[in-house]
């Protein structure tokens, strides 16, 4: 059986860093992923994929990784149940990184270098 899934895109946000009740640390990035198709108006569609980050890879991605940096995050899917009032159960999914690559720099830094060497 295999878990695995591979995503590219850009972090939306600063990483979200979190240290739990039992010392360890996690953090969240959201990437934006855009679809390799085009929908019936003719552009593309961007999915928005939260990933949970643990341990050593969340202190790298915390030291790295900033809003519009392009990276590559190889991973696996979790589920887990959360019950609501009614005895009634939803079914999460979560992105776990087990490796990532960083792609490109951060847009905003690369026009800034650009602008200051002018």
């Amino acid at each position: 059986m295999l878990n695995q899934i591979i995503l590219i895109g850009r972090l939306t946000h600063q990483p979200e860093i979190r240290i739990l009740e039992d010392g360890r640390k996690v953090s969240y990035v959201t990437l934006a992923v855009q679809r390799a198709f085009k929908n019936m108006e003719g552009t593309y569609d961007t999915d928005f994929i939260r990933i949970s980050v643990w341990e050593g890879l969340a202190t790298a991605i915390e030291s790295y990784a900033t809003k519009g940096v392009m990276i590559a995050v190889k991973g696996r899917i979790q589920t887990w149940k959360y019950e609501l009032p009614e005895d009634k159960k939803l079914t999460m999914i979560d992105v776990i990184a087990e490796r990532i690559t960083y792609l490109s720099s951060n847009k905003q830094e690369i026009t800034q270098e650009v602008e200051e060497s002018s």
